[in-house]
């Protein structure tokens, strides 16, 4: 799936079948979803993980939060707007 096909599916009612859990909550981030995308993400341990968790808290403002959670994920806060983190973080996963 390209990225263009992602985005233009988070038009429909619900995420493709096949999604891992972390494209599932940046699925439903697209469609800004947030409380969704953050239940599906805040208990997978993985340093993928920690990395939509900590966009989904940057995106949500909470910017200490994200901080904390791009610290486990072994990233610092990027520059970049939240809408192309989201696409890089999608890009890298599909």
């Amino acid at each position: 799936m390209t990225i263009e096909q992602f985005t233009e599916s988070t038009r429909e009612a619900t995420p493709p079948t096949d999604l891992t859990e972390p494209l599932k909550a940046l699925w439903y981030a697209g469609k800004g979803e947030w409380t969704r995308a953050h239940e599906i993400i805040q208990d997978v341990e993985t340093k993928t993980a920690y990395h939509i968790h900590a966009f989904l808290h940057r995106q949500e403002g909470d910017i200490k939060n994200a901080g904390y959670w791009y610290h486990r994920a072994g990233k610092g806060i990027p520059e970049k707007t939240i809408s192309q983190e989201w696409k890089d973080i999608t890009k890298s996963l599909l």
